[in-house]
């Protein structure tokens, strides 16, 4: 009886391995078929201008020396307008520790001043069209996804892209480290 019950044990761990690694080969293989909507992009942010609402041009090097969130969007994408508050909440407090975010914007001039009356948005918000979504390529953007956010450290090295919504715990994971 005692046999039996220690080859039963030596059965139910070997099965127990056998399962848990079939399951990680199916994780593995599921992760390798996604498809990656961004890409490291280039190793250095690219100088680039583009007008504010003002209409006044505003250069990427007058952020130098900054960690930079530059955020792609529009006001017609749901994800982006839910996200646009979590980086008014984040300018404000990573303001003094030197982030920076900028907003650059795919549509219409009009629809987004009366976004960012509405919003309150608290960091240069800029207007793009086919030059901005080039440069969203340049930095990643492999399928001209909104909202896309890049993140450059203090020296313009690319240091995170995602195409999507961002959430508060990926910003907080990648500042936090650049904010030291």
């Amino acid at each position: 009886m005692i046999r039996f019950k220690a080859l039963a044990g030596v059965v139910m761990i070997i099965l127990l391995v056998m399962v848990g690694w079939y399951g990680i080969h199916l994780y593995q293989q599921q992760q390798s078929n996604r498809i990656r909507l961004a890409s490291l992009g280039v190793k250095q942010l690219p100088a680039f201008s583009f007008p504010d609402l003002e209409g006044r041009a505003r250069h990427s090097s007058e952020w130098k020396g900054k960690v930079l969130v530059i955020n792609f969007w529009a006001t017609w994408c749901p994800p982006c307008r839910k996200e646009m508050p979590l980086f008014i909440e984040m300018q404000e407090q990573y303001a003094e520790d030197g982030v920076q975010f900028v907003g650059i914007a795919i549509d219409d001039p009009d629809m987004v001043q009366d976004f960012y009356d509405v919003y309150g948005i608290n960091f240069p918000t800029l207007i793009g069209g086919a030059d901005a979504i080039k440069l969203a390529n340049t930095l990643g953007n492999r399928f001209d996804s909104l909202p896309f956010t890049a993140i450059f450290d203090r020296q313009g090295n690319t240091r995170y892209v995602q195409a999507g919504e961002v959430t508060k715990s990926t910003l907080l994971r990648q500042l936090a480290p650049l904010t030291r």
